[in-house]
């Protein structure tokens, strides 16, 4: 663009007359016209004018009224790779091995009487494997959670999968009491393990929005094992004799432990992100890993850190190696959200134990019932179990995608904001539920009272077991979302509180039902279920200020 200069410009005296308008004259051509204009400029000695042009620098570029920011209506990245079929499929695969933790135990109970005959103890002896068991429940998955968390999910499966099924054939083949006890907590190291195992896998590959199915399918596939456990082993027990309780466990475990090497990917998301990452080492690669990095899918270059190895991208930092530490969940239960939610979950594992442990004695001293049909029994519970963490789960998808549409238009927060009313959101009907299993262990309590017709005691049985695997749904899907990048030793925290509470319970059963009568003793359990009904008011209240807090102090 030029710039214009100086422009002196006086007005003549005359008026030219233009050449167009004269008579004889042709107005089309353009040299008419140039003529035209010269003579009108040749007859205007009074016009003068000066015209300086001057070069100019280029105009600078406007700057922009505001700077382009990203598209709102953008969609997210993905959490992972996987597809949902994809994310069914592996959900299924750990749910399965989940499994295995309860079968192990619940399976045993029929066949407590056959064993203190074999080893020619006493039954308060073979109790005692029961207790063992529990309390390396408890202290087990503390370190295999952390291990879980610190090594990858695949290298603590092969060794859960490994003491599982050597305990199983030492105890198929062992001839002394002593040798079973210490199997016995072999076997629950192994199997126990499984649980958080699980959690951890589903808060690997599922977002928020799709983690409740997925946790209810978890507790689904536990919920039927125990209600399958005492059914098979009363069974096997009758049929063929205890030891084959466990050597079909070694046969089940055994090929499921086949099916987790062959298709179980590495999915801890602090080794392989959302999945396009590779991780590096045998222990880590499965069918999956083989067939999705084979054509050069995933982030090349970009492979994950394995123990002991520099890691690409971050500065050459080396991952050592760590001794698990069982201490690692003191964090979690100093966390006071994940503390409540812990206590809620305990609570109710603890009741549903004792209920369960007191069914098998009960009907068969009341009602006269054989070991097959003493395990029959538990199928009520088993079925509301399932049918309770199934519909819970979706509850929970439901209701959560419902709140992230009503904030996000209503109040101006997002899923990612810490006063997004996570708490309220996950434990949306948590008090029927809590009022459920009150009213069922009263009810169970009075039924085993008055002797009343098993069909009572069965239905008090489905709608405890209905209730209290809805409420593990909830406050499951609410610890992991509390505890992301922690959330197999999340669940080994809260897997130590609920077994340590569920030997408590199961241990002063009898003596209570000896001293004061079952109406009593349950009317006593079903007033700790109450204690629920205030630590859920509590964590919904407050627990959106103490993760502010939380977030403060990490900033």
């Amino acid at each position: 663009m030029a710039s214009l200069g100086t422009s002196v410009l006086k007005p003549a005296s005359t008026t030219s007359t233009p050449a167009s308008s004269r008579p004889g004259t042709s107005a089309g051509p353009d040299k008419s016209n140039a003529d035209s204009q010269a003579s009108a400029l040749s007859s205007s000695p009074d016009l003068t004018a000066v015209i300086t042009i001057l070069p100019s620098k280029p105009d600078p570029p406007f700057p922009s009224p505001c700077p382009p920011s990203p598209k709102e209506d953008d969609p997210e990245p993905p959490y992972s790779i996987y597809t949902p079929p994809q994310k069914h499929l592996l959900t299924l695969l750990v749910s399965f091995a989940a499994m295995f933790s309860t079968l192990s135990s619940f399976i045993y109970y029929p066949a407590l009487v056959p064993l203190s005959q074999s080893f020619n103890v006493s039954l308060s002896l073979i109790q005692l494997t029961i207790t063992s068991y529990l309390i390396i429940a408890g202290i087990a998955p503390a370190f295999m959670g952390d291990m879980a968390d610190q090594s990858g999910r695949r290298p603590v499966y092969i060794l859960m999968f490994v003491l599982m099924i050597s305990a199983n054939v030492g105890i198929a083949v062992v001839e002394k009491w002593e040798g079973l006890l210490v199997l016995r907590m072999v076997q629950s190291a192994g199997g126990s393990g499984l649980y958080g195992g699980g959690y951890g896998v589903i808060a690997d590959i599922a977002g928020p929005e799709e983690r409740g199915g997925l946790v209810g399918v978890l507790l689904l596939m536990t919920d039927v094992a125990t209600s399958l456990g005492p059914v098979i082993g009363g069974g096997l027990t009758e049929g063929l004799g205890w030891r084959w309780i466990f050597w079909f466990l070694v046969i089940l475990t055994g090929s499921w432990f086949v099916v987790v090497l062959v298709f179980l990917p590495e999915t801890q998301r602090g080794l392989v992100g959302d999945g396009e990452k590779r991780a590096k080492g045998w222990v880590y690669q499965s069918f999956w890993s083989v067939f999705y990095f084979k054509d050069g899918k995933g982030k090349k270059g970009t492979e994950a850190v394995v123990v002991g190895e520099k890691a690409d991208g971050e500065g050459g930092e080396k991952r050592k190696f760590k001794f698990p530490n069982p201490l690692a969940c003191l964090p979690v239960l100093a966390d006071k959200g994940s503390l409540v939610v812990i206590l809620i979950t305990a609570i109710n594992y603890a009741v549903k134990a004792a209920l369960q442990t007191s069914l098998d004695a009960q009907a068969t001293e009341i009602y006269g019932l054989s070991y097959l049909q003493a395990g029959l029994v538990y199928l009520p519970s088993g079925v509301g179990g399932g049918f309770g963490s199934f519909f819970a789960g979706r509850f929970a998808d439901w209701n959560y995608k419902r709140a992230v549409r009503r904030g996000g238009h209503e109040e101006g927060y997002d899923k990612k904001s810490p006063s997004f009313p996570l708490e309220k959101t996950r434990l949306r009907g948590i008090y029927t539920l809590h009022a459920v299993t009150f009213l069922g262990i009263i009810g169970y309590g009075l039924a085993l009272k008055f002797r009343a017709h098993l069909a009572v005691t069965l239905l008090m049985q489905l709608l405890t077991g209905t209730s209290t695997a809805a409420t593990f749904v909830l406050c499951g899907t609410l610890l992991t979302d509390l505890n992301m990048n922690r959330s197999a030793t999340a669940q080994a925290a809260s897997n130590l509180v609920r077994c340590l509470s569920a030997g408590g319970a199961v241990a002063v059963l009898q003596p209570l039902v000896e001293h004061v009568g079952p109406a009593a003793c349950f009317g006593i359990y079903a007033g700790i279920v109450f204690l629920c009904f205030p630590l859920a008011w509590v964590v919904q209240r407050f627990g959106v200020g103490w993760r502010v807090a939380n977030l403060a102090k990490k900033e």
